[in-house]
């Protein structure tokens, strides 16, 4: 497969990490953890496999079956397919932001959310996949995302709402 993302260089951060695990199993069939490495470490990311055990836990995949019967790895929305409550996505971005927000703070209809350097792109990530009414999407840095909400309102009761999660 040969595409102008073949050279594409990566920071050696969690969340450049992450991000390049979410797309290999979102562009590839990936049938194991072991073949989820090999794929990392062909793009220069070296990864113990305690680690990638704990990212593809943190980013909530898991092994789907396949029509053609084989089970592989997956993220996104099928996970929610099972059980689409508010409370388990409420517990899956509690788990992500608890470790990654720093500070959440609302300015009219915006909400700034602090994180450690390199992280705010995965914490937006996290934060589009997710339906949450009041939010209509996020910009991010290096270390700020920015949410942007409908009115003020929203943006006060998300703020509130995000800075919980992040506290559980």
């Amino acid at each position: 497969m040969s595409d102008s993302r073949a050279s594409l260089q990566r920071p050696a951060t969690r969340a450049a990490r992450l991000s390049a695990i979410e797309e290999a199993l979102t562009n590839h069939t990936v049938t194991s953890q072991s073949q989820l490495s090999a794929i990392l470490a062909d793009q220069g990311i070296a990864v113990t496999q305690a680690t990638l055990s704990r990212d593809l836990d943190e980013m909530n995949a898991f092994k789907k079956r396949l029509p053609d019967g084989t089970m592989a790895y997956a993220v996104g929305r099928g996970a929610l397919d099972e059980q689409p409550d508010s409370t388990k996505v409420e517990s899956q971005m509690s788990r992500v932001l608890s470790g990654l927000v720093t500070s959440v703070a609302a300015a009219r209809n915006l909400i700034v959310v602090h994180t450690p350097s390199g992280a705010a792109q995965y914490v937006a990530s996290v934060i589009d996949k997710q339906p949450v009414e009041g939010i209509l999407g996020t910009i991010a840095g290096d270390d700020t995302v920015m949410v942007i909400c409908p009115d003020d309102d929203a943006a006060a009761r998300r703020a509130d709402w995000l800075l919980a999660l992040a506290s559980k």
